[in-house]
Order: C-alpha cells, then sequence, then structure tokens
C-alpha cells in the first residue's frame, strides 16, 4: 500500500471526546480516493460508488499526523476499487481500514463510461513517451 497523504489533526477535526471526527476523516478518505482515481484514469468526472464496512481500529487525537494508503485492487470496465488504509505516521499504528471503494469514472453525459485502463500509471512516466 502506498501512502500518498498527511494530514495533521488539529481541534476543527476533533469530536466531543476530543479525538479525531470519523465524519471528517472519511471526508479526508473520499478525496484521496477521488484525486487518485483522476490521475490513474485521466479523468476528472469521478465518483464515489461503494464503500464497504469501515472499520475503526484506533483513535487520532489534535497533534497527531495521520496518512492515508490507497492501493488498486482492481480495475473494472468503468470503475476502480481500492482499499485504504488510515495509519498514526509516528507510530504506524492502524486507524482505520476500508477493504473496497469502487470508483466510478464517468462520461461527459455524466453516465458511467469505459476507461481504457487496466494497469497503475505513474505520470511521470506519461511525461516520458
Amino acid at each position: 500500500m502506498r501512502f500518498h497523504t498527511r494530514k495533521w489533526v488539529k481541534p476543527e477535526d476533533l469530536n466531543p471526546n476530543e479525538t479525531l471526527f470519523g465524519g471528517q476523516l472519511l471526508a479526508w478518505i473520499d478525496e484521496e480516493c477521488a484525486l487518485y482515481t483522476i490521475i490513474q484514469l485521466e479523468n476528472k468526472r469521478i465518483v464515489t460508488k461503494y464503500m464497504t464496512e469501515i472499520n475503526f481500529m484506533s483513535k487520532a487525537v489534535q497533534g497527531d499526523i495521520i496518512e492515508i494508503g490507497i492501493e488498486v485492487i482492481k480495475f473494472g470496465v468503468t470503475s476502480l476499487t481500492l482499499a485504504c488504509e488510515v495509519r498514526n505516521k509516528m507510530t504506524r499504528e492502524t486507524i482505520l481500514t476500508v477493504d473496497k471503494i469502487i470508483m466510478v469514472n464517468l462520461g461527459e453525459t455524466g453516465k458511467p463510461s469505459p476507461h481504457g485502463k487496466t494497469k497503475i500509471e505513474f505520470v511521470k512516466d506519461r511525461l516520458n513517451t
């Protein structure tokens, strides 16, 4: 799993228990998955279709630095299936896992559209061709 993004847990990210609000963490994950998918599929028209069970395993508190990891599980015809892990950057303790997140590629009409991709591509490799 590649960890692409780090976030610093700030006071505005906390719930009444003084720990990271789960909704804020899910928003960060959704954004990270969308950005990753946009880059992979080279299309800014992406939507989140599905997330499996979200497993909160430990807490994060103010001042923690967390990192969000994304891994491609499958390239579908119109979709990209990802897995996600969020962990504490300093301790490497897992905070949350999501086994499956399905992101869908949309065409200009807003309907699912084939993307033609079958493997992970890195931007640096696209620029060298």
